[in-house]
């Protein structure tokens, strides 16, 4: 079995939810929010779902497509929001500005704009990430699939979804370890092609692992 140059370690991590005490009431106070806003608003209101929910596929929709569909009533305009592909966008700012740029345009349309009533609001949440080393570690890909086995859902989110998303990476952990530490080119590509938001975190495990033994045989 070849060994890794560099072995992979498997970190965990722990999210502690923070209210900001920021609402909006209409989409521009929403739009205008969201231009200031950190990553960790972006991410929480466009991931927390999928950790919370990891039992659920396709992934819920992010709570901007929730609000602006159940409370505003914009139907159409929520459904643009909840069709954003979030693969597609390396940072956290990237999918930011889609966001504004889809509420923008269809701002621009002249339509009045809604008000909710008190209560109503969209209040502005965000994650606070605590990155923790554990002792785990793989030299292989044996070792590897073993691995994958046993990590907790929260480590398996933090590298195949959330390391790539805080370092701007180009792929995952696992897809950028395999094809620069162990030369696996290929199947690190298929393994950067894998959409998370497509499985529960209990699938992504499965193909995950399904591919390592693959590889193996």
């Amino acid at each position: 079995m070849k060994k890794s140059r560099e072995p992979f370690r498997f970190f965990d991590r722990v999210h502690l939810r923070e209210l900001t005490g920021i609402k909006a009431k209409n989409l521009k106070e929403l739009v205008d929010i969201l231009k200031a806003a950190p990553d960790s608003i972006v991410y929480y209101h466009t991931h927390h779902f999928l950790e919370e929910h990891h039992h659920l596929t396709p992934e819920p929709a992010n709570d901007f497509a929730v609000w602006v569909s159940d409370v505003l009533g914009e139907e159409i305009l929520g459904e643009k929001l909840a069709s954003l592909a979030m693969l597609e966008f390396p940072t956290m700012g990237a999918l930011r500005d889609r966001i504004i740029n889809v509420i923008e345009q269809h701002i621009s349309s002249g339509k009045e704009l809604r008000k909710v009533p008190e209560g109503k609001e969209f209040y502005f949440m965000k994650w606070v990430s605590l990155v923790l080393p554990t002792t785990r570690v793989a030299r292989d890909l044996r070792e590897f699939a073993e691995a994958l086995g046993t990590l907790s859902l929260g480590s398996l989110y933090f590298h195949i979804i959330e390391s790539r998303l805080r370092t701007c990476k180009v792929s995952n952990d696992f897809s950028v370890w395999l094809a620069d530490s162990l030369g696996e080119q290929e199947l690190a590509e298929v393994v950067a092609k894998l959409d998370p938001y497509t499985y529960t975190l209990e699938g992504v495990r499965s193909q995950l692992i399904k591919l390592m033994a693959k590889r193996i045989e």
